[in-house]
């Protein structure tokens, strides 16, 4: 974050996520009104960033997002995703997700390096994390299909 404010921040990971939604899918999402709870979805997908502050991005979906986002990406009837297709696809979202973030923080003279990306299915996933922590944290919509965008600086 250095010399950007946590709105900028928040501002930079939201144009990316809407960015890279719009020309993957074709989708138009916007940010809700409602806050992100921080509860997550069925599936998560995550990477470290690592700068002049290091921190962790988060995107998570349903299962049922995430396969719609995947046939939307590839072209590809659902009924002809396998599960592993809907790894992939999230884990692709958030990695162009995160570039297009890391691209426009180079622009504004903040440089981070990516880590290798992480991908966690279950139910009623929860972050925790200290009291110290900074968050950043959007729930994007379209139609009745949700996506979160978690991201914390530590």
């Amino acid at each position: 974050m250095s010399n950007l404010t946590l709105d900028q921040v928040g501002r930079i990971f939201t144009d990316a996520m809407i960015d890279v939604l719009s020309t993957s899918t074709g989708l138009d999402f916007s940010v809700s009104s409602e806050a992100a709870d921080i509860d997550l979805n069925d599936m998560v997908s995550f990477l470290s960033l690592y700068g002049d502050n290091n921190g962790m991005l988060f995107i998570s979906a349903s299962e049922k997002v995430a396969l719609t986002l995947c046939a939307q990406m590839t072209g590809t009837k659902a009924s002809e995703i396998i599960k592993s297709d809907i790894d992939d696809a999230l884990c692709e979202l958030t990695n162009m997700v995160a570039g297009n973030a890391k691209l426009r923080f180079n622009n504004a003279g903040t440089v981070y390096t990516l880590s290798p990306l992480f991908l966690v299915r279950g139910s009623n996933m929860t972050i925790t994390s200290k009291k110290r922590v900074t968050l950043v944290s959007r729930n994007l919509v379209c139609d009745k299909m949700s996506i979160k965008l978690k991201v914390v600086f530590f």
